[in-house]
């Protein structure tokens, strides 16, 4: 995979940026990095908002034409495999992957993925908090082992890029590596689906097409997309 890496400084989404760059037929392998976001997205509509240079925020445009629609969530399961091995590479802090699209530490949220398609594109964006996070969240800086040095954004992008090029395409291999590291599998969790129907139950799988099943009560539920809480333990 060749990177053709696009430094934006301030713009409202690098998703909506990267998306109408495929509009216009860019080659996969486009990534928008930028400081600062004045409309950031997150899953469902949601904001992401953070204060400039704080968060590592990038978008990547990718074209996986022999990944079926059914199982493009694996691009975001990539994207996410991918930036907990850049977080524990460059800040040498662990994260957790969260069904779907999430990364933790200490149950608190890291890191978000959210990817769209379009045709035959798909835009993977990604937004690791750095030095900041908003209440009820968190930051790698929160985690540095003692000594480290602050981290470099750059390098946390170089080491997120080269761990979705080593995945690309590996679809397969993605499924089986997703499904291995995803702390929501032996959770008890509550999956919003919307519509006011909600599921309660144990986790107990990620599929090959990268969908959560919920075991509820004795029943499996196979979930393609809905928001997920990490349940304590009683």
């Amino acid at each position: 995979m060749q990177w053709d890496v696009r430094r934006l400084g301030e713009v409202d989404s690098t998703n909506r940026w990267a998306l109408d760059m495929a509009r216009q037929g860019a080659p996969e392998g486009l990534v928008a990095v930028a400081d600062h976001q004045t409309a950031g997205r997150g899953r469902l509509g949601r904001r992401w908002e953070a204060p400039p240079g704080t968060c590592l925020l990038t978008s990547i445009l990718l074209r996986p034409r022999h990944l079926p629609p059914a199982r493009r969530h694996l691009v975001t399961a990539a994207v996410a495999l991918a930036g907990a091995d850049a977080c524990a590479q460059v800040a040498g802090v662990a994260a957790e992957l969260k069904w779907p699209n999430d990364l933790l530490v200490d149950d608190r949220k890291l890191a978000g993925v959210l990817a769209e398609g379009e045709g035959d594109a798909v835009v993977a964006g990604i937004g690791i908090n750095v030095t900041w996070a908003y209440e009820g969240a968190t930051c790698l800086a929160e985690h540095l082992p003692a000594g480290h040095a602050p981290v470099d954004r750059e390098a946390l992008l170089d080491a997120l890029l080269a761990g979705v090029a080593g995945r690309y395409g590996r679809w397969d291999d993605v499924a089986a590596e997703y499904q291995a590291r995803c702390a929501t599998v032996g959770r008890d969790v509550r999956v919003d689906l919307g519509e006011r129907r909600v599921i309660e139950g144990r986790a107990v799988a990620v599929t090959g097409d990268g969908h959560l099943v919920v075991d509820a009560a004795g029943e499996h539920h196979e979930v393609a997309a809905a928001d997920v809480v990490h349940l304590r333990p009683t």
